[in-house]
C-alpha cells in the first residue's frame, strides 16, 4: 500500500488541504473518479478524503469507484454538510466515516489518525503538540489554533527547542549553544530578539507560552513544578 492520499475536489478547500499538510500526509487532488483511477499510483492509494458539499455526485462517484473494484480501497473519510446526513443511509458502504463540515482540524485529524490506527497504517509525519500549537518535524511548518505560523527557520528552531522541553527554564548560554549551536557567534541579544518576534507571532493571547524568568532566561509554557516564586 502507497503513502499517497486521493483527495476530492480539485482543488480542495483550503482548510482541508492546510490540514492534510501539517499533518505530514502526503495527498494528490482529483476532480472526478476517472481521475481518481488514471492517476493512481503503482502500489495503490493510501485512502481517500472526499469532500461531497459543492459536488455530491460526483464525491459519490469518486466513492463508488474507489469502493467496488477488486481490492476496495480503505479507509475512505467523507466530509458532508449537516442537510446531507440523510443522504448518507444508503450509502454507509461506500466509506468508512464521515465528518461535518465546517469541521474542526483537531477533530479531522483525529478521525483520519483512528481510521489509519484501525487499518494498520501510519503515514502522518512526526509531530510536536503543546496544547494549541502543532509543528510538523518534516515540512517545517507550524500551526496554533488552526492558524498557520509564518516562522524563519531559526523561529522555527526556537519553538520547537522550547516544546520539546517545555516547563524546564534556559539560560539564554543554554539556548545559543543547543539552538544555534556551539559554533555560533552570535550574542545573547540573538535570542531575544528571537523571543520577542515569537511572542509577536504567537499573538497577544498566546504570547506567554514563553515566560521571562528573572535573572535567568526563558521557560516554555507551565513549570513542572512551583518554588513559589515570581516570573517577570
Amino acid at each position: 500500500m502507497g503513502d499517497l492520499l486521493v483527495v476530492f475536489p480539485d482543488p480542495p478547500p483550503a482548510l482541508l488541504a492546510q490540514t492534510l499538510d501539517l499533518g505530514g500526509y502526503r495527498w494528490k487532488a482529483v476532480g472526478n473518479a476517472a481521475v481518481a483511477t488514471q492517476h493512481e499510483p503503482s502500489d495503490g492509494w493510501l485512502g481517500a478524503v472526499v469532500c461531497a458539499e459543492t459536488d455530491p455526485d460526483d464525491a459519490f462517484a469518486v466513492c463508488r469507484v474507489l469502493r467496488k473494484r477488486d481490492t476496495p480501497l480503505e479507509p475512505i473519510l467523507l466530509l458532508v454538510s449537516g442537510a446531507q446526513l440523510s443522504e448518507l443511509e444508503l450509502r454507509e458502504d461506500l466509506f468508512d466515516d464521515f465528518c461535518l463540515s465546517p469541521f474542526h482540524p483537531r477533530e479531522l485529524e483525529a478521525r483520519l489518525r483512528h481510521l489509519f490506527w484501525r487499518a494498520g497504517r501510519a503515514p502522518r509525519a512526526e509531530l510536536v503538540e503543546y496544547g494549541d500549537l502543532v509543528l510538523n518535524l518534516e515540512t517545517y511548518q507550524a500551526a496554533l489554533d488552526t492558524r498557520p505560523l509564518d516562522l524563519t527557520y531559526m523561529e522555527y528552531e526556537l519553538l520547537k527547542f522550547f516544546a520539546l522541553h517545555s516547563g524546564k527554564v534556559f539560560t539564554r548560554e543554554q539556548l545559543l549553544s543547543r539552538v544555534w549551536g556551539y559554533e555560533y557567534y552570535g550574542g545573547a541579544r540573538t535570542v531575544d530578539v528571537h523571543v520577542r518576534r515569537l511572542r509577536a507571532k504567537l499573538g497577544e493571547e498566546h504570547a506567554a507560552l514563553i515566560q521571562t524568568v528573572r535573572s535567568v532566561g526563558y521557560r516554555f509554557g507551565q513549570p513542572r513544578w512551583s518554588p513559589g516564586g515570581a516570573d517577570a
